[in-house]
This record gives C-alpha cells, structure tokens and sequence, in this order.
C-alpha cells in the first residue's frame, strides 16, 4: 500500500510512503506513482492521540508511545 499524504507534522509536506507485504516500509519526498485509488482519510496527532477519519474505515481513535503534533491529508492507493 502507499499512503500520500499532504500536511503539517511529517518530514515534507508531501510525501509517499510505501508499505511492503512484509511489514517494513520507507518513504520518500513528493507523490510518487502509479496511484490506484483506494480511499482518503483525514489523520490529527495531538500528543499521544491519533484521531483518523478515513472514506473506508470511518472513524479511529488511537494510541502511540510518542507525543506528535500532526495534520495530515491522504490517498491510500493499492
């Protein structure tokens, strides 16, 4: 799967990252294709709270073990 993702919080403003079968994943500056589109979500990480609304998977609330402050748009693309 690749997430783009635009906004505030991340190491660019707009980058792709790619995660492979076996769980490792990397990501790199700008959009990088090909693009099958999957869905969009909306992710905000206030501190230790992750709050994501995605068009497939409605609405999360999550947990991590470090304090971020992030606003992000994405495109999950297959």
């Amino acid at each position: 799967m690749k997430y783009i993702e635009f906004g505030i919080g991340n190491k660019w403003l707009i980058r792709t990252e790619t995660e492979l079968s076996d769980g490792t994943e990397y990501e790199e500056k700008g959009i990088v294709g090909p693009i099958q589109f999957n869905s969009v979500y909306i992710r905000i990480w206030i501190m230790k709270t992750v709050y994501i609304i995605d068009t497939k998977q409605g609405f999360q609330k999550t947990k991590k073990n470090r304090n971020e402050l992030k606003i992000i748009f994405g495109i999950v693309s297959l």
